[in-house]
């Protein structure tokens, strides 16, 4: 235990995802051998957060404007939305430069032993985007992008639930199994199932 602003700054940065209490001292003491105008600089950054970041008004995901780049973006296909979980799913999704459709960000996942119902997450949302015309588009297509575990599994069915009364609406879920470069032997049960449930003709 260290005293006073010390110890507090390795408490704050050890509430921080991935950061142990270990990991949290050495940011501290690197943060204590910084320059003023770099502590200066992290200081403005963490302040912008608070004050400039909003969440975009028709998808959810962090936006500095009420409409995020994608949703503004009138060359995105307006028929297809990519339900995830988080923000930094929709960059992962980007990244792949695959998908050009647009988002919705849920928020998270269901999780009933951590009190996350429904009524937590932004589903009452998504069922209306659906339900009105987007700029006068139907929606077509329900792109289930949520994780492939307990809680993400339980949120895609919760959704297949909610969405198969939507006439004329086709709802997805993003393929699982062996990742790209792996062995056979090496894969779980499930992960193997997945990839035979999942398989394709060539």
């Amino acid at each position: 235990m260290y005293e006073g602003p010390v110890q507090d700054l390795i408490d704050e940065l050890g509430k921080l995802p991935g950061i142990g209490p270990k990991s949290a001292q050495r940011i501290a003491f690197h943060l204590l051998s910084l320059e003023p105008p770099e502590i200066d600089r992290l200081q403005a950054a963490l302040q912008q957060v608070r004050d400039g970041v909003r969440f975009c008004e028709v998808c959810g995901t962090v936006s500095d404007q009420e409409r995020c780049r994608i949703c503004s973006d009138p060359r995105r296909d307006r028929t297809q939305i990519c339900v995830v979980e988080e923000p930094k799913d929709v960059q992962a999704i980007e990244r792949t430069r695959e998908f050009r459709g647009r988002y919705h960000v849920l928020g998270g996942a269901l999780d009933p032993l951590s009190g996350i119902g429904p009524d937590q997450l932004r589903i009452r949302e998504l069922l209306t985007r659906i339900g009105n015309q987007e700029d006068g588009v139907d929606v077509a297509e329900v792109i289930i992008a949520t994780d492939p575990n307990t809680e993400g599994e339980a949120t895609a069915t919760y959704l297949v639930r909610m969405l198969r009364d939507f006439p004329g609406l086709t709802v997805t879920r993003l393929a699982s199994g062996l990742p790209m470069g792996g062995d056979l032997e090496f894969a779980d049960e499930l992960t193997l199932g997945r990839a035979l449930s999942g398989r394709r003709t060539l």
